[in-house]
């Protein structure tokens, strides 16, 4: 049994929160809102995030940050894109080299076109940035909270930091790989947000199965290309935080980015659909952020291009599809390929 500080009450960090206490750690689940940590301390619940679900009683809410993380020996952090570095130079003064780091936060940040992970180490520094772990995988938080079956992969650069992530996570019905592909791990989980937006769209404009069946498909293959020129190792994104995470993401409704995008392609405006969401949509950032690494790395992503001419450049969403369809011949294995080299 370990003490472990979950950063983000959100619903995907309540729900790890509830596969750690299941395994029985003692759980600290920080919030920056008190009267959310009030919330899970008093009723045991997270409406607003997991609404019907009962927290176990080994889940704490906190709101004071010092005594969230004080004698704690894991730290998972779980809190939007916009918040990491915020939080993380809060956290910091907290934070000691013995204690195992992990995030689980899927986005890259635009401007800078930094990782999670990349986020996190500039803010702490060489040696407690490479002890950072990475959890990722196709993971809806309403399932994992049901405690119904779910596979995810954790990565690091220290593979002794993965292995005690995996140990704290694993149990029968969360099961946990380690991969040795950080890079690919954090980037198939960001970018398939982006690919999500896009599935959404489609569903919105009344297209059907093929469209969308083409889309997650081509999609994968423009996250396979900027993975691999960013270091990742091509295989990473046929396992479960590329094609796995890829899925889940582009099919359900618990998706914020499929929702979000299916607003989209019925004709919303962003700012109302992100209004309606009232909760973070993640691929909305993201797509900025890859639309230029992706011109910054010369990998053409016209998928990605055509979302974010839609959600920064008031593109209708049909041209976007008239656009993609419309596009040159090519050979499909030429489109697929990556550069191994």
């Amino acid at each position: 049994m370990k003490k472990v500080t979950v950063l983000g009450a959100g619903s995907w960090g309540t729900a790890l929160a509830m596969v750690l206490a299941h395994n029985g750690h003692d759980v600290r689940l920080w919030s920056h809102r008190k009267e959310q940590a009030d919330e899970i301390n008093n009723q045991h619940t997270n409406d607003k995030y997991l609404p019907g679900i009962e927290l176990p009683d080994k889940i704490t809410g906190y709101h004071d940050l010092k005594q969230a993380l004080e004698s704690s020996e894991a730290v998972l952090v779980v809190v939007p894109t916009k918040a990491i570095r915020d939080v993380i130079k809060q956290a910091k003064q907290y934070l000691t080299s013995d204690q195992v780091l992990m995030h689980a936060s899927k986005g890259i940040e635009p401007e800078t076109h930094k990782r999670i992970s990349e986020m996190m180490t500039e803010e702490l520094g060489e040696q407690l940035g490479e002890k950072v772990v990475v959890l990722s995988g196709p993971s809806h938080a309403e399932e994992v909270a049901l405690q119904q079956p779910t596979t995810v992969t954790v990565s690091s650069l220290k593979s002794t930091e993965a292995e005690k992530a995996q140990d704290l996570f694993m149990n029968n019905v969360f099961r946990v790989y380690t991969n040795e592909d950080f890079i690919g791990v954090e980037i198939g989980g960001a970018l398939k947000n982006i690919i999500a937006l896009g599935a959404g769209i489609s569903d919105g404009l009344g297209y059907g199965d093929n469209a969308k069946a083409a889309l997650m498909t081509r999609g994968l293959a423009e996250m396979a290309k900027l993975g691999v020129k960013l270091g990742a190792t091509p295989l990473t994104f046929a396992g479960l935080t590329g094609i796995g995470d890829l899925i889940v993401t582009c099919t359900s409704q618990h998706s914020r980015n499929y929702r979000a995008g299916f607003m989209l392609g019925e004709g919303y405006e962003l700012s109302d659909v992100l209004d309606k969401m009232g909760m973070v949509v993640e691929g909305v950032r993201t797509t900025k952020a890859v639309h230029q690494l992706a011109e910054i790395e010369a990998v053409e992503m016209p998928i990605t291009s055509g979302i974010y001419e839609l959600l920064f450049e008031g593109k209708d969403p049909r041209q976007v599809v008239d656009d993609l369809m419309q596009r040159g011949k090519t050979n499909e294995l030429n489109a697929l390929s990556v550069d191994f080299n």
